[in-house]
Parts: structure tokens; C-alpha cells; sequence
């Protein structure tokens, strides 16, 4: 297996913060929307290797550390589909208030 050092995987954590921040900065409101669903998707993705990892006999701290990501990508798409709905409803057109008269 090949070892990537620590100061490299760093480095590309590092990275990946201000690339992933210019890129979603720049996406226009209209696609939003469309770009939500798609994380969702990949944060389902990520509970079942998070998952994976908790119900593995790879040690005590691989079962903690795989409950923790379950328990966060959880919460990331419940949170998720919560501002989708939010955003789609916004785009509903609203109801008359009937007269009282």
C-alpha cells in the first residue's frame, strides 16, 4: 500500500478548502438547487463507507471514528434535503387568502 506523508495530505486538505470555496462561491442561484441534490447523493454515498467502517474489526478507534462520520454525513443530509425543500418552495407560487366578506 503506498503511504502518502503528512505534510502532503495536509497540503492537499488544504487545497481542496480554498478550491472547493471558489468553486461553490462562483455557482449562480439557479443552480443550487440541482447541485444540493447531487451532494446529498454523495453524502449517501459516504454513510454507507462510514458504516463500513464502524462495523469493521479493524479496532476500537476505526469503530468510533466510522460512528462519528455516520452520525455527520447523517446529519449533512438530513440538513441537506431540509434546505432543498426549503429552496424548492420558495419557487411555489403562493395561495390567495380567501375574503372573509
Amino acid at each position: 500500500m503506498l503511504e502518502v506523508p503528512a505534510i502532503t495530505a495536509l497540503t492537499i486538505l488544504i487545497l481542496s478548502f480554498f478550491v472547493g470555496f471558489e468553486v461553490i462561491a462562483k455557482v449562480p442561484p439557479l443552480l443550487h438547487t440541482p447541485l444540493m441534490s447531487g451532494s446529498n447523493a454523495i453524502s449517501g454515498i459516504s454513510i454507507v463507507g462510514a458504516i463500513l467502517a464502524a462495523g469493521s474489526d479493524n479496532g476500537m478507534l476505526a469503530t468510533m471514528l466510522g460512528f462519528i462520520a455516520t452520525a455527520f454525513a447523517t446529519f449533512n443530509v438530513v440538513g441537506g434535503f431540509l434546505v432543498t425543500n426549503r429552496m424548492l418552495a420558495m419557487f411555489k407560487p403562493r395561495e390567495k387568502k380567501a375574503d372573509a366578506s
